[in-house]
């Protein structure tokens, strides 16, 4: 038998036209939203307010709060719905109101409240663009190939972290950080481009919910009878909550720790992304998943912090931020693949939209305690939180290993 390389296992997704042109076009949106993350946090910690971290948090809560928020419609929309559709009302929007946080921008007019009322209102298109959009992947390609087409996009969106961060460093200290907000408006093009031009009759759509009301109910007695998809959501919430709180750690710790300008604050984010795009690429090259993984990930994830938190100079912290970054995308594509394969297609929608709600809707809750350690207790206290999320992530995973046993 001929042996497999890791070329045609880890990029297997890429030979399927209509996935192939989905990921090109997101990789170059991705770029662009990473610019503008990276952009926005900057704003609001060193132009808008002198270094507030929990003014950080509380944009941060204000943009992903909405995953909660709106958990009822959320999943459902992208149960019921044509994702494709969807995803090109969601897409534009997002484009819209990044154009607008820019003109605020470089006219001079922009205030901390602007800023706050845009992040909740991109949270709330987001909301319905991410199960949507991870579910999307589905409809791309055969049930076969859905572990490695979900690592790849966690590729795409990491290899724009790596990059997203850096040129926002320079876009901001040559021309000012309102064009990093016009420059990602204009890439949501690039995205929509590939959107209109997908092989409809190559599209692998899966059945549809139903009108009838009580979806979410439906979904959540789903969850109720799987144990394994239970300790998930916790792990998930623990990391979600005060793990996955980047902005925060790595503003204040460039800041006000090792006093570097928004150069050294991109480049640590983009140091982050390195290590997630190699997590994204060892997941990629997976076969299937296996929920063993997740407490070794956790565990290195709890690590990382630990020594984050006691590094002595930025060099030092950003090669934890790397061992930060593997174990963070090797744990959220796991739970990714995992839960997405050992789901109907009927209840696929509702339930990444509570993954989403739970992993990324609880940042609300996290982001301005972190925000407000960081500020009383220093940006170090701040990194010992998200360690022991992880460590607290960990034993999740091994109760319901042991029940299981």
């Amino acid at each position: 038998m001929a042996h497999k390389g890791i070329g045609s296992s880890t990029f297997r997704s890429l030979t399927v036209y209509n996935y192939r042109l989905w990921f090109g076009g997101s990789i170059l949106s991705n770029i662009g939203t990473w610019m503008q993350r990276t952009a926005q946090d900057w704003l609001v910690l060193t132009e808008l307010t002198h270094h507030s971290a929990m003014a950080v948090g509380v944009v941060m809560g204000l943009q992903f709060g909405p995953q909660l928020l709106l958990l009822p419609w959320t999943g459902y929309a992208a149960d019921r719905f044509d994702r494709r559709k969807l995803l090109i009302a969601t897409q534009a929007a997002m484009g819209v109101l990044a154009l607008v946080l820019g003109l605020l921008v470089i006219t001079g007019q922009v205030q901390v409240w602007h800023v706050d009322v845009l992040a909740f209102l991109s949270g709330c298109v987001n909301a319905v663009d991410m199960p949507a959009r991870q579910t999307f992947v589905s409809d791309l390609v055969e049930d076969k190939d859905l572990p490695n087409a979900v690592a790849l996009n966690s590729t795409s969106m990491n290899a724009a972290m790596m990059v997203g961060p850096s040129i926002a460093g320079i876009v901001i200290a040559a021309i000012g950080s309102g064009w990093a907000f016009l420059i990602n408006g204009a890439s949501f093009v690039a995205v929509l481009a590939s959107l209109f031009f997908l092989r409809l009759g190559e599209l692998h759509p899966n059945i549809r919910a139903g009108q009838a009301r009580g979806n979410l109910v439906e979904g959540l007695c789903y969850v109720r009878s799987r144990p394994d998809i239970k300790a998930i959501l916790w792990m998930l919430f623990l990391i979600g909550t005060f793990g996955l709180n980047f902005p925060i750690f790595i503003s204040t710790m460039s800041v006000s720790v090792f006093h570097g300008g928004a150069d050294q604050y991109g480049l640590l984010t983009s140091i982050t992304a390195a290590g997630t795009f190699g997590g994204a690429l060892f997941a990629a090259g997976r076969e299937t998943p296996q929920f063993r993984l997740l407490p070794i990930a956790t565990a290195i994830f709890g690590v990382g912090f630990a020594l984050a938190a006691i590094a002595p100079n930025a060099w030092l912290f950003g090669v934890t931020l790397v061992i930060i970054g593997i174990s963070t995308l090797t744990f959220t594509n796991t739970t990714s693949s995992l839960m997405q394969l050992s789901t109907p297609p009927v209840m696929r929608g509702r339930v990444m939209a509570l993954r989403l709600a739970i992993g990324v809707g609880a940042t609300p809750i996290g982001a301005p305690i972190v925000g407000w350690v960081a500020d009383t207790l220093g940006p170090r206290w701040g990194l010992a939180i998200g360690a022991a999320a992880g460590f607290a992530a960990t034993a999740v995973a091994l109760h319901h290993l042991v029940r299981r046993q």
